[in-house]
């Protein structure tokens, strides 16, 4: 299949043959959460996976999740976390046996399986129907003879077998409330409630059909919820679904995801890196949708974890962070309506005094945002960071002055209130935290740079939103005065930007806290002084080790992409795939689904940067790479940018401007020797270092090349390196090493 790009360039891309490449394949069944095949549609999830003990090899997991069931602590502490739901088993009359053949096809988001048994074989497929009204999950079954007895049995989470509920370890900080369990049948559905002693609870509900003695479909769906119209709604969900045809119910599966995919398009010659890549776009729609809930730190996909909801101080900002590039702002919704949502519970976070004009958010919480402000006061100001970038990805005025605006002024006040005056004339932040900086220790920092540099950014952004929308704020004064006075960031010519006034970094620091400024904030970057302290404070940030963890490495690939250091982003890039498990999730103690998402953003700062009011094409291409090509990845001031490089030389580049906001590029080229195709005459106006403007109007499209040069305005996938493709799902380590393998 080709998908034609708009004007002129044409895209010839076979998606289906595209992502093909990148499924994850598994050629003997996975064997825990970190290597399972995972499937869901933003609220309902499965993790499917198998076990290796001797009593339960005839298994075939699908662990359940749905990001809303959450319970109040019976002890009364802490936010409503999450709880596992339980699972349905396919149980086997043999063991399952090798090679299996087991595929996730990202194209079609469907697991297919072949599983040949000690007793027979199975072929299987399964998906989550990707319409939100849908929340079914499908699974066809076709069995020879010695399978005819294999069976789907669904289990409660009290009931699931000690085996299989331990595969994934204990963690003992993790709250699991005392569970009643209830079994019932309504109209041919059965149904399995669970109710927790808070009154809350889920209800699971499924329906199996025979169309012959050797096929089977089941079809099942959780309710976020307990009471009668919870059964009678999931009851009605399973038999419309039941009632229609299963090719039928997959089509308009299909047709999401044949939408979602062609949004923009990225192909470079790290397959896998190229792999990995897609799967976060496939993980990003699996996670949450527009009108779903917040990402929180593990998808729909709970497993073992001390970290069961929402974290602030770093995770939901860098969940959401490849949103924007990749041209996916649906998914961005989803952040965007749970801040509307949560308006006067965010006023509630501040102490009682600041609740008139200020508002902020805690490190940790539900998806009520219900979480007190304490001495990590950033939080709420770098998550408006994330609404920023969505507005400007948009140039959406409405949601600026409804949604933005209000809430970043509230969220500086509470800044404002807290600054403390100093002797130097400088205002000063008072002791407050950077995140994960001596996190066991409490430790409390003056002139903490994450405060500063949040701070710093809001006023700015303030005064931008105030004069965008003609708005004159009271406050405006004070804002400039802020900018005018505030301490500067601590540095030292050593060690670079430090965490905070008088606070070096002593030991190792897995957050780039302390480089906020950078990234992904952009308030400094332009000058050759700053890359010289910027690249400072990353070299002694990393060179520490300690405490380095996955979002280390892509906050470090982001940073050194901003530096056009290339090659140095993609060292850090390397070391990530390291550290996330087989299917590219990534846990620690628990599953933290932010490291993998961050590394495609990651991989966007190599292709396309735009900040400063400057679209950067092709900045940081690594000296690896000889050839990368993208479209319709967007830019700040609502841009769609399509570009090719070919050879280690950029080839063309087109750009489509959305809301008709200044156009400033910055490419390889030399600036007198650009040309121009458009649909009328456009001046190229230099503005100095590589950049250049150029006049669209909204609407319109222009294409670059280097003049007295033929270019091909075609967008191609780059050619796969063969050994690496499908690299993902089974832990394949060896394809890296050019083992002789047969193709």
């Amino acid at each position: 299949m080709t998908w034609n790009g708009r004007g002129r360039v044409k895209v010839e891309t076979d998606w289906a043959e595209f992502l093909s490449r990148h499924d994850m394949t598994w050629s003997v069944r996975p064997l825990s959460w970190n290597e399972g095949a995972f499937i869901g549609n933003g609220l309902l999830g499965a993790m499917v996976y198998g076990e290796e003990h001797r009593s339960k090899r005839n298994v075939l997991r699908f662990v359940l999740g749905r990001t809303d069931v959450t319970v109040q602590r019976a002890d009364g502490g802490g936010f409503p976390p999450r709880v596992p739901i339980g699972e349905l088993d396919l149980e086997l009359e043999g063991m399952i046996y090798q090679p299996a053949d087991i595929r996730l096809d990202l194209w079609n988001a469907e697991l297919r399986a072949h599983l040949p048994t000690t007793k027979g074989e199975v072929r299987l497929r399964a998906f989550i129907h990707s319409e939100e009204e849908e929340d079914i999950l499908l699974i066809e079954l076709h069995t020879s003879s010695g399978e005819r007895n294999a069976r789907f049995q669904w289990y409660a989470y009290p009931d699931v077998d000690p085996v299989l509920k331990n595969a994934d370890g204990i963690n003992f900080n993790q709250y699991l409330p005392k569970t009643d369990v209830q079994l019932g049948e309504r109209e041919g559905v059965q149904w399995g409630k669970q109710t927790y002693p808070s009154g809350e609870g889920c209800l699971t509900a499924w329906k199996e059909k025979r169309p012959a003695s050797d096929h089977r479909v089941l079809y099942l769906t959780v309710a976020g919820g307990a009471g009668e119209s919870d059964i009678q709604q999931a009851v009605g969900s399973i038999q419309s679904a039941s009632n229609r045809s299963v090719e039928a119910y997959a089509v308009t599966h299909r047709s999401w995801w044949h939408h979602y995919y062609p949004l923009s398009f990225v192909s470079i010659p790290d397959t896998r890196l190229e792999g990995f890549y897609w799967i976060q776009m496939y993980k990003l729609a699996s996670a949450t949708r527009a009108h779903r809930l917040i990402i929180d730190n593990q998808g729909p996909w709970l497993t073992t974890t001390p970290w069961p909801g929402v974290w602030f101080n770093m995770n939901v900002q860098m969940s959401y962070s490849p949103v924007y590039t990749s041209n996916r702002l649906d998914i961005g919704q989803s952040l965007l309506n749970a801040l509307d949502r949560s308006r006067e519970q965010l006023i509630r976070n501040v102490p009682e005094p600041y609740r008139y004009d200020s508002a902020g958010l805690g490190r940790s919480c539900s998806y009520d945002l219900a979480s007190n402000v304490e001495d990590e006061v950033g939080n709420l100001t770098w998550l408006l960071h994330s609404v920023w970038r969505h507005y400007r990805a948009t140039m959406d005025d409405e949601m600026l002055r409804t949604l933005l605006y209000p809430l970043l002024r509230r969220s500086v006040n509470y800044y404002l209130h807290i600054l403390e005056e100093g002797e130097d004339g400088h205002c000063h932040m008072p002791p407050t935290i950077s995140p994960e900086y001596g996190s066991f220790k409490r430790l409390t920092v003056r002139n903490c740079h994450y405060d500063l540099a949040l701070l710093r950014w809001g006023c700015t952004t303030l005064l931008a939103i105030c004069d965008r929308l003609s708005i004159e704020d009271e406050l405006s004064d004070r804002w400039e005065e802020v900018l005018d006075r505030l301490a500067p960031y601590p540095y030292d010519e050593q060690q670079g930007f430090l965490i905070g006034q008088n606070t070096p970094m002593e030991f190792g620091h897995r957050h780039f806290s302390h480089l906020l400024a950078a990234f992904p904030l952009h308030l400094i970057g332009e000058t050759e002084e700053d890359k010289d302290k910027i690249r400072r404070t990353l070299r002694h940030w990393i060179g520490r080790e300690g405490d380095l963890r996955g979002f280390s490495f892509t906050g470090a690939a982001s940073v050194a992409a901003i530096l056009g250091s290339g090659s140095e982003a993609l060292r850090y890039l390397h070391t990530l795939m390291h550290l996330i498990k087989p299917n590219t999730m990534y846990r620690e103690a628990g599953p933290v689904i932010e490291s993998p998402l961050a590394g495609a953003e990651a991989i966007h700062d190599l292709l396309l940067q735009s900040w400063g009011g400057v679209i950067r094409v092709f900045p940081a291409v690594p000296d690896e790479w000889d050839a990368a090509v993208f479209h319709h990845l967007r830019a700040e001031g609502a841009f769609l940018v399509s570009a090719e490089r070919r050879g280690s030389r950029t080839q063309w580049v087109r750009v489509e401007s959305l809301a008709g906001e200044p156009c400033r590029i910055r490419t390889d080229w030399p600036v007198d020797g650009i040309a121009v195709d458009s649909d009328r005459p456009l001046v190229i106006k230099p503005c100095g270092d590589g950049i250049i403007e150029l006049d669209l109007r909204k609407g319109e499209e222009a294409v670059l090349y280097p003049k007295g040069e033929a270019a091909d305005f075609t967008v191609r996938p780059v050619a796969a390196e063969p050994g690496l493709c499908q690299y993902f799902g089974g832990y394949k380590p060896w394809r890296l090493y050019g083992l002789p393998l047969q193709e």
